[in-house]
């Protein structure tokens, strides 16, 4: 991500002066310990499969499943932003997609298992466009019996 410094004072101002969004409702709820939790990845770093298609600017173009069995090299960033910084995604994925982090600490039973599948957003747009397809990745990973969530913002 480029620094705020680095941008044009015009540039600058903008996201300086970006509204943050106020939701009414109470998102944080109590569960299981950590040891029992089914944990699944949500990015912003516009990630898909190789096979899969790229991100675009485009009406309806949200998000895109990624399943666990991922391989390091068929996983793509195609985030449409030209600031978006992605050195760090091409020295480690896991910068951006801590899957191999997730599937240790399952396996030293710091958390009780890593989910099927994860999602990654595409961050450049208005995070209120996406109010009904967060709800829809919601049911996802209810449906995947995912009672946390690993938040990548990017």
């Amino acid at each position: 991500m480029v620094r705020l410094a680095e941008l044009s004072e015009g540039q600058r101002r903008n996201a300086e002066n970006l509204p943050c969004p106020t939701f009414e409702t109470q998102p944080w709820v109590k569960g299981p310990p950590l040891s029992k939790r089914r944990v699944a990845i949500v990015s912003t770093a516009g990630l898909h499969g190789r096979d899969d298609r790229p991100f675009t600017r485009s009406a309806g173009d949200f998000y895109r499943i990624i399943p666990s069995t991922i391989n390091a090299g068929d996983l793509v960033m195609s985030h449409v932003s030209p600031n978006f910084d992605r050195s760090g995604f091409q020295q480690d994925w896991n910068v951006v997609f801590p899957i191999d982090l997730l599937k240790d600490f399952a396996q030293a039973g710091t958390i009780g298992s890593v989910a099927d599948f994860h999602y990654s957003f595409m961050g450049a747009d208005d995070p209120m466009r996406w109010e009904q397809q967060a709800r829809f990745v919601a049911d996802l990973l209810k449906k995947d019996k995912v009672n946390a969530v690993l938040l990548v913002p990017v």
